[in-house]
């Protein structure tokens, strides 16, 4: 069943108490940017945009579904504190729109990337994209058993055999996607029958990839950067990707989304910041050092990451539009739940 209104308020409580901790900065920061994506992956390039603007940039990480709920109990009691949010979960942008917590994002900055990877409406603009994928042990698994859909993952050959991340932002947005193309019965059955094939359960997609690196799991759902970024550590470890089929929800693709938050007073510094992210340096800090896709016209992945295309359809990476994956967060997580996968 759906979470309660009064279970939500106390999770967000909790996250407030908890993301508050992990902020840094002073208080005279030019922009605050709340950011779903972790320090690791961030805060290179926010360093960057600081040493090149001049500007200072104070950040509080976190979950993006926990920083979206925090964003919209902000705006309740008045007034958020951020500027900018960074989310890697469509569902927690989603939420924000639908609760009238965006701001409008400026059209020179909507016009840097492909309609398809930003708001219709102008509410949000996607900078990297990451798509779902199958990652394996080439030393446990023939590439000829590797199945074309997602669907496969339930047959009983795979029993024992997956790591998924159930609590993890991305599979969520993956059962969202199968949400929007399959509907809640259908999908509500496959993440029965994954949750009975016995899966072993781990806190998030980095995990998963060491553990089939390390043989011990043969395979598990994760995104496609995930791999790249063990490989570039450990070239030696036997691990690699399989794309599902076209239009295979296990092969959607995710887009990291950038906000103005509504009643920013800083909303022109912070286009300033979006637009840092989507220039060539920011692309390509996404595509060689965190190995996702650069979604700027004229930006090219990493040489060793296959292409997708942009700009005319998704067909290549499970043919969702990222607004599918923009909504309904609270009835996926309870779709999981009520499969079982959640502890």
């Amino acid at each position: 069943m759906l979470r309660s209104h009064s279970y939500v308020r106390v999770a967000v409580t909790l996250a407030a108490i908890s993301l508050i901790a992990a902020s840094c900065g002073g208080d005279d920061a030019d922009i605050t940017l709340y950011s779903g994506r972790s320090d690791n992956l961030i805060q290179p390039i926010i360093d960057e945009f600081e040493a090149a603007s001049g500007l200072s940039v104070e950040v509080k990480y976190g979950d993006s579904a926990d920083l979206a709920l925090l964003i919209d109990e902000e705006g309740e009691a008045g007034k958020t504190a951020a500027d900018v949010f960074l989310s890697q979960s469509p569902g927690s942008m989603g939420f924000l729109e639908e609760r009238g917590r965006l701001g409008a994002v400026p059209e020179p900055t909507l016009a840097l990337v492909p309609d398809h990877v930003r708001d219709d409406g102008g509410s949000w603009v996607g900078f990297s994209g990451r798509q779902r994928v199958l990652v394996y042990n080439t030393d446990a698994v023939d590439p000829a058993d590797l199945p074309s859909s997602v669907f496969d993952m339930t047959d009983p050959q795979w029993k024992g055999r997956i790591g998924i991340a159930p609590g993890n932002g991305s599979f969520q947005d993956f059962v969202t996607a199968m949400r929007a193309t399959q509907g809640d019965d259908v999908t509500l059955e496959f993440l029965k029958a994954l949750n009975a094939n016995d899966p072993v359960l781990y806190a998030n997609n980095s995990a998963i990839v060491a553990a089939v690196g390390r043989g011990e799991v043969d395979t598990g759902l994760t995104n496609h950067y995930y791999n790249y970024r063990a490989l570039a550590e450990n070239p030696n470890q036997p691990s690699t990707n399989h794309v599902f089929g076209p239009d295979d929800p296990g092969a959607v693709l995710i887009i990291t989304g950038a906000a103005i938050l509504a009643g920013s007073d800083n909303a022109k510094l912070a286009a300033q910041l979006i637009d840092f992210l989507l220039g060539s340096s920011g692309q390509q800090y996404f595509a060689t050092e965190t190995f996702e896709y650069p979604l700027a016209i004229g930006e090219s992945p990493a040489n060793n990451v296959p292409p997708i295309n942009f700009s005319s359809d998704v067909s290549n990476a499970g043919g969702i539009a990222f607004e599918d994956l923009a909504g309904g967060l609270e009835a996926t997580r309870a779709l999981i739940a009520e499969s079982g996968l959640e502890s």
